[in-house]
Parts: structure tokens; C-alpha cells; sequence
């Protein structure tokens, strides 16, 4: 089949759902499936587009399965802007929608169009580009929009919200399918289209290279180029934004001196919290490393967490989680006790989950583990049993698979049938 996959990454872009979509498009094509991705530059790790893809719009190449389009993204410095960066989406989208619309072929019949979000204006365009290619669309959600933004104050204006909230239902009801992380996730996308449409909402969790990221040992070159020692490390690492309870970290930071608590990322927040460390000699902020580097970064750390507002355990799954577990070590999660990544957590006996906010009990968790290392030991080993068992890409390359042969078809085609 023909499948037309718009996404805001692909490799070698580092974002986490550049990293997602890429392995999925590899199952995919590994599967017999013909594939025109269309992407952005290169633009994650400092927000800005990398010098070697500079000075050009749209750059296209043919690949043994299809072809990679990347579009200008329309990045902006300021990341806390949010009316610069929502147009820097639109942007992006409707640039993506030009070069979709050619991608294998000028207005050439696909049997499915991929759309990942957020941004949640690229279903819009993954939409629109299947009416004239004659493709349902199947929309990939990672994180529920604009429900994360409003939850964290990002999004205040009532009409933005408005706006934004219809046109999300919007793109539900005409998906053909709709594939979310979690049944949390799940729950939220029904509740907006009606239960007689809740078969179209499929719970997809996303996966992690487990031969990629591997346990190391702890004692890292990464350390020794960040001047740390042989003390206990509190690791995390992944995006410093408003939906990351990260002042937890801070605190915990303060009670705990002869612990060093790594933050390793970049993103909107990450200024304002450097900012509240100052006097902690004991938190240390790291930059984005290649992906090539991700198992060696996650060894660094003895202990990962996962902070999350609350609130936000039905909008969002922390895929760093996932990482965490294959590299082995065992996750300390503050986020709402009844959502994904606790349930996870014990299933596997890989973590503790607090609820978030919980500054205590946080600082307990990170307690009771650095006090019993045949605990934290076993928590980990437990977490990389279950990566290897449950969160394999095979496994989600072939829930992928099922879903496009099952949906593909549905489509209707606004322009005249071309030849195939």
C-alpha cells in the first residue's frame, strides 16, 4: 500500500516523536509498504534549523521504500511565545500540506495518510491532503491538544480554546482512525466524538529500541564530561517544559546534598528553572545529546524520574518512561495515580509513582531506593524484562500494520483518479 506519513520529526531529527515515527515507518516498510514521508528540517535540539540543512525550503529524497520530504518548520528562539510558536505551526502544516500533496506523485491516489500529532493542525492538513489523494486518515496523538496546554496555563484565551477544542473534535470525527498512547488516553478522545464512535479510537503504546538502549554501567565517560563523580545520580531527561513538575526536583535537591540531580534537556522552561537552582550546587543542567549517545546519557543516572502536572495523566504518556526501563534502572514517577505510567510501574515492579506535587513522598521514593541498592537493582532489572517483553517495535509495527490494511479504502477523492 501507499501511505502518505505527515510528521513535526524524522531522523535525523532528535525529538522523541522524530524517533517514534521513524521506527515506525521502518516496520512499515519492512512490511511491504510503499511510503512518502513528509517532515521538517532538522530543528529540535536548539530550536533553530541545524547549519548543514540551512538555506533552503523544501528538500526531498528518494529512499529504497519511498521518499523523505523535510519543509521548512518556521522555528522561533523564544519557546515560551506561545502565539509565535502556534504560528510557526501553521506554518509548517500548510507547507507540509504542498509537499504531500506531490509526495510520491503529483495528487497520486494514497491508500492512507499518517498524521502525527501534536502539532494538532497537522491532522487539519493530513486530512485535507486525504481528501485529494482519496486516503482515510489515520491520526497519531501523543500527547490530547489543547487539553495539555490549558491544564498547564499555556493557553488561556477563551477563544484560542474554543477554536483549538473544535477543531480537535473536528479532525476525530472525520479520522478513520484515531491511535492514542494509553486508555486514559483513550477515555478523553471518546468522551469527544460519543461512545457510538469509540471503536475508532485505538490504543497504540508507543516502544523503545531495546537494542539501542541497553543497560550500561554507571559509571560513564558522560559523567566524566560533566565533572561528576562516583556520588548517586538523580536523572532527568527529556523536555524542560510547563507540563514537568520539575520543582520537585528542586526540592528534593535541597534535602538531599550528597545526591547530584541531573537534568538533561533542553526546552521552554529550562531557563526559569536554571534560574530557581541557582545556590544548589548539587543540580546540574546538560544539553540534548546525539541519539547515537541515549543508552550512555540514561546510564548516568542511578534512579530516573518522571514528574507531570497533575491533571495530566490523561492528556499525556511520558515516553521517556519507556527508555528508562530498557536502560534498566528504576523510575520515580510523580503523576496522577490513576493514569498510565503508574499502573505501568507496578505491573512491572520497575518504579514507585507518587501523586504529583507530593514533595514527601517524592523525596521518600528516592529515599527508599538509594538506601536499598538490591532494591533499585531488582526494580530495574524487572523494568528491562518487561521493555524486552512488552514494548518491542516489532510488536508495534505490526499493530500499525493491521490498522492501515484494516482501515484503507475508506477513503474519498475530491480530484480525478490518476493512474496507479
Amino acid at each position: 500500500m501507499r501511505i502518505v506519513v505527515l510528521c513535526p520529526h524524522f531522523e535525523p531529527d532528535t525529538a522523541p516523536t522524530g524517533v517514534v515515527i521513524t521506527r515506525i515507518v521502518g516496520e512499515l516498510a519492512a512490511r511491504g509498504h510503499e511510503l512518502h514521508v513528509v517532515s521538517s528540517l532538522p530543528w529540535y535540539r536548539a530550536h533553530r534549523i541545524e547549519p548543514e540543512w540551512g538555506g533552503q525550503w523544501i528538500a526531498t529524497e528518494r529512499t529504497s521504500w519511498g521518499s523523505v520530504t523535510r519543509v521548512h518548520p518556521f522555528p522561533g528562539a523564544d519557546k515560551s511565545n506561545i502565539a509565535r510558536r502556534a504560528l510557526g505551526f501553521v506554518g509548517f502544516s500548510a507547507l507540509a500540506g504542498v509537499a504531500a500533496m506531490r509526495a510520491g506523485g503529483l495528487f497520486r491516489r494514497a491508500d492512507v495518510v499518517l498524521a502525527m500529532s501534536p502539532p494538532l493542525t497537522l491532522g487539519l492538513t493530513g486530512w485535507l491532503v486525504g481528501l485529494v489523494r482519496g486516503a482515510p486518515l489515520v491520526f497519531n496523538v501523543q500527547d490530547i491538544f489543547p487539553d495539555a496546554a490549558v491544564r498547564t496555563g499555556a493557553i488561556t484565551n477563551r477563544r484560542v480554546i474554543a477554536l483549538a477544542s473544535w477543531l480537535e473534535r473536528a479532525i476525530y470525527r472525520r479520522a478513520a482512525a484515531v491511535t492514542v498512547l494509553s486508555d486514559g488516553l483513550r477515555r478523553n478522545v471518546t468522551a469527544k466524538i460519543g461512545a457510538a464512535r469509540h471503536r475508532a479510537v485505538r490504543v497504540i503504546p508507543n516502544f523503545v529500541d531495546t537494542e539501542a538502549v541497553r543497560p550500561l554501567p554507571r559509571m560513564t565517560s558522560y559523567r566524566t564530561e560533566l565533572g561528576i563523580g562516583d556520588e548517586p545520580v538523580v536523572l532527568y531527561a527529556g523536555n524542560v517544559g510547563f507540563s514537568q513538575s520539575l520543582d520537585l526536583v528542586l526540592e528534593a535537591a535541597r534535602v538531599m546534598p550528597g545526591v547530584t540531580f541531573l537534568v538533561n534537556g533542553d526546552g521552554a522552561a529550562r531557563a526559569d528553572l536554571e534560574r530557581r537552582a541557582a545556590g544548589l550546587g548539587n543540580v546540574r543542567f546538560a544539553d540534548y545529546q546525539p541519539v547515537t549517545r541515549l543508552a550512555e546519557v540514561l546510564a548516568t543516572g542511578d534512579i530516573h524520574v518522571v514528574p507531570l502536572r497533575a491533571g495530566l495523566g490523561d492528556v499525556s504518556v511520558p515516553s521517556k518512561t519507556y527508555s528508562s526501563l530498557a536502560a534498566g534502572r528504576p523510575v520515580v514517577a510523580a503523576i496522577d495515580l490513576d493514569s498510565e505510567i503508574p499502573r505501568l510501574l507496578a505491573d512491572a515492579g520497575s518504579g514507585i509513582a507518587v501523586a504529583p506535587g507530593d514533595a514527601a513522598g517524592f523525596v521518600a521514593a528516592l529515599r527508599s531506593l538509594l538506601d536499598d541498592s538490591a532494591l533499585a537493582s531488582a526494580m530495574g532489572a524487572a523494568g528491562r524484562h518487561w521493555a524486552e517483553r512488552e514494548a518491542s517495535p516489532a510488536a508495534v509495527g505490526v499493530a500499525y500494520d493491521d490498522l492501515v490494511r484494516g482501515v484503507a479504502g475508506r477513503g474519498r477523492r475530491l480530484m480525478p483518479r490518476s493512474p496507479r
